[in-house]
């Protein structure tokens, strides 16, 4: 966790800015309006006095008003097993992996292959072994279930790889209910989230609506990430990103509020850039991430708890782009101040997971918190009577106060700051092996944590129930 006290962050918008943004928002809304595929959210729209024609839904600035005040500006998303929490707020920020990938880099092999549910809870238990993952995603979407329930299976190997707070991408509202009945049979229902997106431009597809409805009536936080791409889901401009991406999300709220009133909700931001060369949605272009900046701005302008990324990278291996672009993400998510940075780990633009990623993600995070901690005065940091002791020409070195405040200092475990003599009698490897030994201990230690067998029972028959349910279905 990272609490903002002393001025390290980097704004982009200030509030003049903000506001201004926000009227226009308003006007997109209320004259263009979105389109809603859902019936039950027209209805509800409807009676609030927003116009519908068909599946259009032209809202008024009053209901986005309303909307932003019922929203709770704090809430806190717990672990499992521990007094630990996350406080979703404006004022912290916490670190956590991302989800759904379709492959893998299988860290015995190092190739590419297809995501499974193994690779789900082994990323899981990973990151609970790693201190500076706060919470934890899926990473990926496993081929050996069948994907009418892949989003249970994700569910059941996150809660027996870890404690800490979950968030995962349901298909849609119907299987919330037994995802809190696992989590609170794993020792607490506050602790998970769900993640929702809208379909760009002005658009929210009904298994996104009913993942707003469904939280709201659950109680369930929520993060609806809008994520346009310049010059294809939105203009090609900027500030028209933005724009695009605060009017899907705020409608998406004033749907969620109307759903219940003072329901937990997370501004969720995840602008990208589309390559026109390439056709791929990059995921550390610096135009998408000056777009993030801005939105994080508007969340905060919202008094609204937020979501972007960091940790990420386009490219497809662990190489000189991977390093650089994890470090540049997690810097600038960080200096973004958003409530939940995710991602980490993510290679190939958001495609491919890595266990080397996560972990090398974790010596990053334990680097930036140790930037955002800031340079504290005080009569102790000062240290006036310790210069005066010591004076000119002496040496600190074996001072009580050095030792004293000497793990005050970050320390890496992975990155390389040892003598070339020494980095030689270490066998001179380079980062990727000391990454591949790191992955290989941390994967052969033993879990800190094993499920009751209540719980166990517990998540056995909601995968049951899901697999019948599909049966049914055909």
């Amino acid at each position: 966790m990272i609490e903002f006290l002393h001025g390290t962050a980097l704004a982009m918008w200030d509030d003049e800015t903000c506001a201004r943004l926000h009227e226009a928002t308003l006007t997109v809304l209320e004259k263009t309006g979105v389109e809603v595929h859902h019936d039950g959210a027209l209805k509800l729209l409807a009676r609030a006095g927003a116009s519908i024609a068909g599946s259009r839904a032209r809202i008024p600035a009053a209901l986005v008003e309303e909307a932003l005040q019922t929203a709770p500006s704090r809430f806190d998303i717990k672990s499992r097993g521990t007094q630990d929490l996350m406080e979703m707020d404006a004022a912290h920020t916490y670190f956590g992996t991302g989800s759904d990938c379709l492959y893998v880099r299988d860290p015995e092999s190092g190739l590419r292959r297809r995501a499974l549910v193994a690779d789900i809870h082994g990323m899981a238990a990973l990151s609970e072994l790693l201190p500076n993952i706060d919470f934890v995603m899926s990473m990926g979407l496993p081929e050996d279930v069948p994907q009418e329930v892949d989003d249970l299976a994700q569910f059941a190997a996150m809660l027996r790889g870890t404690r800490k707070p979950l968030l995962l991408s349901a298909r849609d509202g119907r299987i919330l209910a037994a995802m809190q009945e696992m989590a609170a049979a794993c020792g607490e229902a506050q602790s998970f989230g769900i993640y929702a997106m809208p379909a760009p431009p002005l658009s929210h597809e009904a298994e996104a609506v009913d993942k707003l409805i469904t939280c709201g009536e659950l109680g369930i936080p929520i993060v609806y990430a809008s994520a346009p791409g310049a010059g294809a889901t939105a203009p090609m401009s900027r500030a028209a990103v933005a724009l695009s991406g605060n009017a899907e999300t705020l409608s998406g709220l004033v749907i969620h509020q109307l759903a219940n009133p003072g329901a937990p909700f997370i501004y969720g931001v995840a602008q990208g850039a589309l390559n026109m060369r390439s056709s791929v949605y990059l995921y550390c272009a610096p135009d998408a991430y000056a777009v993030q900046h801005a939105c994080c701005d508007l969340a905060r302008h919202y008094d609204l708890p937020s979501f972007t990324l960091g940790g990420s990278s386009d490219s497809k291996v662990l190489d000189g782009q991977w390093a650089a672009e994890t470090a540049l993400t997690l810097v600038l998510g960080a200096l973004s101040r958003a409530t939940l940075v995710h991602d980490l780990g993510f290679l190939e633009s958001g495609l491919q997971s890595s266990y080397e990623a996560i972990v090398f993600s974790d010596e990053l995070v334990g680097y930036v918190r140790s930037f955002a901690a800031g340079v504290q005065v005080d009569e102790v940091t000062l240290a006036l009577a310790e210069i005066e002791a010591v004076g000119p020409g002496g040496s600190y070195l074996s001072r009580r106060y050095t030792r004293q405040h000497a793990r005050d200092y970050w320390q890496a475990s992975l990155l390389d700051q040892w003598t070339h003599g020494h980095w030689e009698a270490d066998g001179r490897r380079d980062l990727d092996e000391r990454l591949r030994a790191r992955v290989a201990e941390l994967r052969a230690s033993d879990s800190p944590f094993a499920l009751s067998d209540d719980a166990d029972r517990v998540i056995e028959q909601a995968l049951a129930a899901a697999a019948a349910e599909r049966d049914r279905r055909g």
